[in-house]
């Protein structure tokens, strides 16, 4: 595509819902960008676009000629395929975070993203922040020493989505079957339409997929990794009685390059940390890296770095990643995906790992505690993450034998092939690749 008069960038906003909205505001303020366009099956969201074109059916929009790029701000199960089809038809693409509903069409996205020659960013904006790039710099240069293992957390939380007993309509202003996409056009058994359509895995990924991205991509960008671990265990459950069926406490184990590295996600509130959720390892969640000569503690807008005495040795300060849409403006300007501070690939690799722990809980089974506990044995930090949850699961009411914990096998990766190999590992693949409404195909030659 050329570009418009005086060097400006026409673009397209795809799904205006709250993050849609956000992306709005926020590229309709830059110098010369032009949201010029805008797409969402529902009209009352659409209509947020104000004067901008706007277009229910997202293809309509992609035929636009003298759009030079969009930012795909849909629910997950639309993220791959939304951006295949505008690489396809021509435009740049921002995907939001997670970059995929599966592992395979988020493969498919970077080769899509090749094939094209399109700068395709990914919504992982803790890329375009200062701090992880800081704290990054420091363990290559051997700062804290040799890496012993990593905590990587979300504990924030969050209410049930209510429990429905029959099949909801959804909006009068909303096409099902467009907002569906490729994902199931099954009954709709949740209370709110929007947003909660994160707690059920049929179009969602639950906070694994939702905040998890984030804080896995700084992981993977602050220890220098760019690949992926081989195996995972997870175990977890949903201790709420309503509709959602991703969990609300998940720990997921994976070792990489000899570095053990826990992924603990937590919704439920915590008596120890109050209506906000937990406190482990003294943060709400981001990362704790642990070293042989000290330890970092980063999340959202930075953090710090220490001895092994807890003395500070370094300020991380970070903005959040306020750069990240600037950055994907400048590529798009000057047609050089090498700038790009998460390119497609990256926002791959980082949304695998949360799909590796999403699918290794989905492929478990009804465990007691001290099965899981026996499971997670030989990584302290585990033991004691799961040892954190039991707490906060009595000071919610849950009782874990009437409600016990989901556990599933030690999973292995082939991270070359991207598929599952040994124990379970068809019952897991099934999950690597999600089937595709026929209308709504991910290609497989894109």
């Amino acid at each position: 595509t050329v570009l418009g008069a005086n060097n400006r960038v026409n673009l397209g906003i795809i799904g205006l819902g709250g993050k849609g909205r956000d992306h709005f505001k926020r590229f309709s303020s830059m110098q010369d960008v032009s949201v010029m366009a805008v797409s969402d099956p529902d009209t009352a969201h659409m209509a947020r676009g104000g004067p901008a074109q706007q277009h229910r059916d997202l293809r309509k929009l992609l035929e636009l000629k003298e759009l030079d790029a969009v930012v795909v701000a849909t629910p997950n199960h639309w993220h791959a395929l939304a951006s295949i089809m505008a690489m396809q038809a021509g435009k740049h693409v921002y995907v939001e975070k997670p970059v995929s509903h599966d592992i395979w069409e988020s493969r498919q996205t970077v080769k899509a993203a090749r094939k094209y020659q399109r700068v395709c960013q990914a919504g992982t904006q803790h890329r375009s922040c200062p701090a992880p790039a800081a704290a990054a710099r420091d363990i290559a240069a051997g700062k804290y020493g040799k890496v012993l293992w990593a905590h990587c957390s979300k504990l924030g939380a969050r209410k049930p989505i209510g429990k429905v007993t029959e099949p909801q309509p959804p909006p009068a202003t909303c096409d099902y079957d467009l907002w569906a996409g490729p994902a199931p056009m099954t009954p709709i058994m949740r209370r709110q339409f929007h947003y909660d359509w994160h707690s059920q895995f049929n179009w969602g990924d639950g906070e694994m997929g939702n905040w998890g991205p984030h804080y896995v991509d700084d992981l993977r960008h602050i220890l220098g990794w760019d690949d992926v671990p081989t195996n995972v265990i997870a175990a977890g459950g949903r201790f709420w009685d309503d509709n959602g069926d991703t969990p609300n406490m998940h720990i997921a184990v994976m070792e990489h390059r000899g570095i053990k590295v826990v992924i603990d996600i937590r919704n439920m509130s915590d008596p120890r940390g109050g209506t906000q959720g937990a406190v482990y390892l003294g943060s709400r969640g981001g990362n704790y890296i642990m070293c042989e000569e000290g330890y970092i503690k980063i999340s959202r807008g930075g953090g710090k770095g220490y001895d092994r005495d807890g003395k500070t040795v370094a300020q991380y300060r970070g903005d959040g990643g306020r750069g990240h849409g600037h950055n994907f403006i400048k590529a798009v300007r000057t047609g050089d995906p090498s700038i790009l501070a998460c390119d497609i690939e990256i926002g791959h690799q980082s949304t695998t790992m949360c799909h590796l722990a999403n699918i290794a809980y989905r492929v478990g089974q009804g465990a007691t505690v001290e099965a899981v506990q026996d499971a997670l044995d030989g990584h302290a930090d585990a033991a004691n993450t799961l040892q954190s949850m039991l707490p906060q699961l009595e000071h919610n009411q849950v009782d874990v034998a009437k409600m016990p914990f989901q556990l599933g096998p030690v999973l292995t990766f082939d991270s070359d092939k991207e598929v599952f190999t040994g124990d379970r590992a068809a019952e897991a693949n099934k999950l690597v690749r999600l089937e595709s409404r026929q209308a709504f195909v991910v290609p497989e030659t894109v």
